[in-house]
């Protein structure tokens, strides 16, 4: 009986790990693909076309910045775009790109580029 729970309790977590490996792997993914332009490579702000923009892009490494921000509001202005949350224009909506469980992998995501949570 005890080696069944074991069994059972190994194949759960042989199912549950590469889904929780493969959100965090996707979420560093589309960031990658669809963020390091603006962001950065590092998540600092610095990507590649902050030459030709207004507005410098929100560098998501800087905790007290992104740990002043809830992760409704992060989820919001990567679901809706800047102007949502009264920022930029320039922040694009990418709600028709990500589903809503991508989005939360992104602001999780974004956590762990700051190292910060909401309010630290």
């Amino acid at each position: 009986m005890q080696n069944n729970r074991i069994r059972l309790l190994m194949l759960f977590i042989t199912l549950l790990l590469p889904g929780i490996a493969m959100a965090a792997s996707n979420a560093k993914e589309n960031y990658g693909y669809y963020c390091v332009q603006c962001h950065g490579m590092k998540g600092n702000g610095m990507g590649l076309n902050i030459k030709d923009m207004s507005v410098q892009p929100r560098d998501h490494t800087d905790a007290k910045a992104m740990g002043a921000r809830s992760d409704d509001e992060i989820f919001k202005v990567i679901k809706e775009g800047g102007q949502s949350i009264s920022k930029s224009v320039l922040m694009p909506p990418w709600g028709d790109t990500f589903s809503d469980e991508e989005i939360h992998d992104l602001v999780k995501y974004l956590r762990s580029l700051c190292n910060c949570k909401l309010g630290g």
